[in-house]
């Protein structure tokens, strides 16, 4: 009897799959909530299909088709900078 076996990597994506910066959707689904990469052990993705991921985010970030990160992780428990002096006209 043949045991199943679970795969190391995605199916949906082929290996010689091509990841395009201008593509933010499927982008997307590689990054976290806090404007992180995932890591290939949890995308499931090979060594080579990650480079390609990780540098397509980083361009789609350059030309502001991704975000760097979301607004509640920027400025969680930081307080807002106040001047020590008062404005005075």
């Amino acid at each position: 009897m043949k045991k199943s076996i679970r795969s190391k990597y995605r199916p949906e994506f082929p290996g010689d799959y091509h990841f395009d910066y201008k593509d933010p959707q499927t982008l997307s689904r590689f990054i976290s909530e806090g404007g992180k990469i995932t890591p290939s052990r949890i995308s499931k993705l090979s060594l080579a299909q990650q480079k390609n991921v990780a540098t397509a985010v980083k361009k789609a970030r350059n030309l502001a088709m991704l975000p760097l990160g979301t607004e509640a992780y920027d400025f969680f428990d930081r307080p807002e900078p106040i001047s020590p002096k008062p404005f005075v006209l």
